[in-house]
């Protein structure tokens, strides 16, 4: 089985039941949930006038490749209600691949590790809870180190 880290949000509507439902969704749909991390509570980043997003990393055992998983997800996503509007906009669910065991993908469609991974606390302070030794695999670095690091002041408070 393959290891991969995702990152969950919500600021819309009932958040921590976007978060829960998803991850219930991911479970059923995708492989096995081996770790979730605390939900955190996150200015928004990108695009900030819209309320607090929600947070939430998980660490996710599964048999499909990068691309299927991918696909799944946005399946999941829509099936939540998702609609993309507006480029980091307001959204009732989130689900972001992070990392996917040491793998580098470059596609259009689908960037591994995230691009944004190591320049956002919102991303890191999760991630950092389950896998603080788990090393990027283009910085080679780990979480824990990134986290150090990392520039971005952005409001992030652990709330569960």
């Amino acid at each position: 089985m393959n290891t991969t880290y995702l990152l969950l949000g919500s600021n819309l509507g009932d958040s921590k039941k976007y978060l829960a439902t998803a991850i219930f969704e991911i479970e059923k749909k995708l492989g096995i949930i081996a770790q979730v991390s605390s939900l955190y509570q996150t200015a928004a980043w990108g695009k900030n006038d819209q309320p607090d997003y929600i947070n939430q990393a998980i660490e996710l055992k599964t048999n499909l490749s990068p691309q299927v998983l991918l696909s799944a997800i946005l399946k999941i996503e829509t099936k939540l209600g998702r609609k993309r509007l507006e480029k980091w906009g307001s959204r009732i669910i989130d689900i972001d691949i992070l990392l996917y065991d040491n793998l580098i993908v470059d596609e259009v469609q689908l960037s591994i590790p995230h691009p944004y991974l190591a320049f956002r606390r919102f991303c890191l302070m999760p991630l950092c809870e389950i896998a603080p030794n788990y090393k990027h695999p283009v910085l080679k670095k780990t979480i824990e180190h990134l986290l150090l690091e990392l520039q971005d002041d952005l409001f992030v408070k652990k709330i569960s």
